[in-house]
């Protein structure tokens, strides 16, 4: 459990389409009268125009000096653009990682060529013969992929195609193009390169066509590139591609990089909040078979603007609402309905508003306000407000895009959900009714979607110009459900206490009645709290002595120490004195709300500059119903922070040290990140150390880690005499394409630094990236299936040494496995015995007595992460080092 009222989180990538609503701040002309410096006239609730469907883009002039966004959906899904975001991010179109993928625009290579992007790589050992698992009970699992049944024979031929005279709008190409495309058979084109499955001849060829209205003739040519084999990466991504454009065939709207189904939203009008279902969906090459991956999510759309978001800063206060509005506006994303398009935040300019000119067309001025008025019958109501600006991302750049565009904020919906939000129990409850799927509604979702989508007569007259057959079942396949593991307790009577894990994956009766492994008598305690929870807290010290009695924990009576107010200075005067009289072995202090300053404010006195553990509690969990159950979960909490554990489970390898690393964004210092590094240190698997190391680069990659490695070796030579012989790293926060460089740069620095520890002492390693973040989902029976369930066929990748496992019990929605890649290997264990030691390491979390989604000192690294990035914001104390203070 983790402190009560703490919540876990981690950033998120965002989306942006290639599209721009408004005109760009460079090309905008300077306003002749000076604007208001405060916007005058905000009404605090003013609601914004209804925006009409976007309309038709007018045809460019070609002397325009920036371009208006229009509701078209194809120029901002060009296949140049897809191509390059699905190598980056391993086909699924998400953008999870970033890293540079081959051009496919103009000036490409002729010839042929491999179209092998750095993003895909290899981890499979060529001496390994079979990935796939023996021990534990067969079980027959369903997940949520459709197979390529038939599997088109075909060459991919890719064309270069130029205009003459020339035409800058991707629509228009389009359409002058279309008129020829009896001659192209099945193809897709992106307004430059063109994809098909026939030579054409001659090479290069000519055709005409003409301008709608006009009897001007533009002259085509289209010259050959080269060809894309089935062994090309980007093979499947024109699949990818051209299932993209069967989504937009089912009216399904783009928002972000995924479609999602309008007219299906559920109104949540108690929070104004509007949730959106859509699909995200994948096609790649599994281990016998392509297989599309299919997946239901949902998108969070406000129904407030982001002139209401600035009317509110202001209502807070007068004179710091510029300062409250860019906090809460930067790093957003809205939705512009008029054109359906997001953008990313980066900026606010309070010197334009929508009165201000900017040149449109042949040198003529209009206002924004006369723009949106001709372009969509939008009127703006509100003339004095300040404009946001986006920039554009230098792909978007490179495909024609303004370097920032610039926004009105009545135009502009939030989306997504702020930490506020995030925190409001009832508001989330009201979303999971709608977002948290059975098994059995998620399978019934997923076949309508099928039926849907091979229903569609445009679908399937594309899928019958590319020779293709998707199947309408989801893909069925033999899976393993790992043996139960045996919990080990302390010992009562001289023997180990052994208790049997269950169907559930739950020992928390067990753990009740019975001692703890490993416990530390704490004796000197302190309790802070202000007077007014003075009785509830005596009342919870007495509960926690009680619960520790029971698992054999000895603690003695705290001292307390009353505050008068909740101020956060008066509980950082209270920390001081109470560390300057005395050590304790810990400080409980007791808090009347989720404030984060104040949670922050008592880690970083504590954590950070008093090197003591702090458990902190809110005052509404001290006299709850549930307060036995807290209590014994605090006392567990609070056993491990000073040095104790409560259980093991058997592992018998000699030798072994496993460390488990994860970076966190810090909340409050855009571009930095700090990289938390957890290392075993004893058999028992119950003593770690632990580093959190500071870096910049904006990535969750650290250049830290070997040396972070290093630091625990000499910490495990220190406790055990002797250096581990086996080391197995589990690497969170890896996105797929920042998988090259840790299986290049990470794992060979590891192995330099390994090399300058051991010499010539030869030590075992094996490096597993870990991911949660996937779209795969496996059922059984119509159900979720069985902690420790193991899929390693069939919905693997052919290329990688993985497996899934759920090594979870839920008792609502679906479950989500988690993904393993061996990316580097010598440590000699068969694939089911590395399952086995994977599945037995989710037992290990000491803050639940129950399995967990990834092995214990992966989460043990995100929890020390995500605390530094979001409260401490710097490292720990040293000191703190060989504790699990950040439980």
């Amino acid at each position: 459990m983790s402190e009560p009222g703490r919540a876990r989180g981690r950033a998120r990538g965002r989306g942006r389409q290639s599209q721009t609503p408004g005109p760009s701040q460079s090309q905008q002309q300077q306003q002749q009268q000076q604007p208001p410096q405060r916007p005058h006239g905000l009404q605090q609730g003013a609601a914004p125009p209804q925006a009409p469907p976007a309309q038709q883009q007018p045809r460019s002039t070609g002397r325009a000096v920036h371009r208006v966004a229009s509701g078209r959906q194809d120029a901002g899904d060009t296949i140049a653009t897809r191509m390059q975001e699905m190598q980056i991010a391993g086909g699924n179109g998400n953008g999870n990682g970033g890293g540079d993928a081959p051009s496919v625009g103009r000036g490409v290579t002729r010839g042929r060529r491999q179209l092998v992007p750095e993003a895909i790589i290899r981890t499979r050992p060529d001496n390994l013969n079979s990935k796939v698992g023996t021990s534990g009970q067969p079980i027959r699992l369903t997940a949520n992929y459709f197979m390529l049944e038939t599997r088109p024979d075909w060459v991919l031929y890719q064309y270069r195609v130029d205009f003459s005279p020339d035409e800058d709008l991707t629509v228009i190409r389009k359409g002058l193009l279309r008129d020829h495309k009896a001659k192209f058979g099945g193809y897709l084109f992106d307004g430059t390169m063109l994809f098909t499955t026939l030579r054409l001849n001659p090479d290069p060829m000519e055709v005409f066509s003409k301008r709608e209205g006009t009897d001007a003739q533009v002259r085509i040519t289209i010259r050959l590139v080269g060809e894309v084999a089935s062994t090309d990466y980007q093979y499947l991504q024109v699949f990818n591609i051209l299932m993209r454009k069967c989504l937009r065939a089912l009216k399904l709207q783009l928002v972000g990089r995924n479609y999602f189904d309008a007219q299906a939203k559920v109104a949540v009008n108690e929070y104004k909040l509007e949730l959106w279902p859509g699909y995200v969906t994948s096609i790649r090459q599994h281990e016998q078979s392509i297989l599309m991956c299919a997946e239901i999510t949902h998108k969070v759309m406000r129904q407030d603007t982001a002139l209401g978001l600035l009317q509110e800063c202001l209502a807070r206060s007068n004179r710091e609402y510029k300062e409250l509005f860019m906090k809460a506006i930067t790093g957003s994303i809205v939705l512009t309905d008029y054109n359906n398009r997001t953008y990313r935040i980066d900026d606010v300019d309070w010197q334009a508003t929508p009165a201000t000119p900017f040149e449109y067309g042949q040198g003529q001025q209009i206002t924004f306000m006369d723009y949106y008025k001709q372009k969509y019958n939008i009127r703006i109501t509100e003339p004095t407000q300040p404009l946001l600006v986006s920039r554009a991302k230098m792909r978007e750049r490179r495909a024609g895009m303004s370097e920032t565009i610039q926004l009105v904020p009545e135009l502009c919906r939030l989306t997504g959900l702020t930490d506020d939000m995030r925190g409001n129990f009832h508001l989330m409850r009201a979303l999971a009714e709608h977002t948290r799927i059975g098994p059995e509604a998620r399978i019934e979702k997923l076949l309508v979607f099928s039926r849907r989508l091979l229903n569609e007569e445009s679908v399937r007259s594309d899928f019958k110009e590319w020779n293709m057959t998707l199947s309408n079942r989801l893909v069925e396949f033999n899976g393993r459900v790992l043996p139960p593991e045996r919990i080990i307790l302390g010992k009562d009577r001289g023997q180990d206490v052994k208790c049997e894990v269950g169907q559930d994956a739950d020992w928390t009766r067990n753990l009740r009645s019975n001692p703890m492994c490993a416990m530390v008598e704490l004796g000197n305690w302190v309790l802070v709290a202000p007077s007014k929870f003075r009785r509830d807290a005596q009342g919870f010290a007495q509960t926690l002595q009680k619960a520790a009695a029971g698992m054999r924990f000895m603690v003695a009576a705290p001292q307390f120490y009353d505050l008068d107010d909740f101020r956060t200075a008066s509980y950082a005067q209270a920390l001081d004195q109470i560390t300057a009289s005395k050590r304790p072995q810990i400080i409980m202090v007791v808090v009347p709300n989720n404030r984060v300053d104040l949670y922050g404010a008592i880690k970083k006195k504590c954590a950070v500059e008093r090197a003591i553990p702090t458990q902190v509690i809110l005052a509404k969990n001290l006299a709850s119903k549930g307060v036995m159950s807290i209590a014994t979960k605090v006392a567990i909490q609070l056993n491990c922070k000073i040095g104790g554990f409560p259980w093991t489970v058997e592992i018998p390898l000699n030798g072994l040290m496993v460390i488990g690393y994860d970076v966190c964004h810090d909340t409050g210092s855009k571009g930095k990140s700090y990289g938390a590094l957890v290392a075993s240190l004893d058999k028992t698997f119950g003593r770690y150390f632990s580093t959190v190391s500071a870096h910049t680069s904006g990535e969750e990659l650290s250049a830290h880690l070997a040396v972070n490695i290093t630091k625990a070796l000499h910490k495990y030579r220190a406790v055990n005499q002797a250096l581990p012989s086996r080391i197995v790293i589990y690497r969170d926060g890896v996105g797929e394409g920042q998988l090259p460089y840790v299986a290049r740069n990470e794992v060979n620095d590891i192995r330099k630094h390994l090399a300058s520890v051991y010499g010539d002492t030869p030590v075992m390693l094996c490096v597993i990236v870990v991911t949660k973040r996937i779209n795969t989902r496996l059922f059984s029976r119509g159900g979720n299936p069985p902690p420790g369930t193991v899929a390693d066929d069939v919905v693997t990748n052919p290329e990688k040494y993985d497996f899934f496992l759920v090594s979870q019990s839920v008792r609502q929605g679906t479950v989500s496995p988690t993904s393993y890649n061996v990316i580097f290997d010598t440590l000699g264990l068969p694939p089911d015995r590395l399952q086995r030691l994977t599945y037995k390491f989710c037992h290990l979390y000491f803050n639940w007595s129950g399995t967990v989604r990834v092995p214990a000192p992966c989460q043990y690294a995100h929890k020390l992460a995500f605390l530094v990035g979001q409260a401490l914001h710097r490292p720990p104390h040293s000191q703190l080092e060989d504790f699990l203070y950040f439980l």
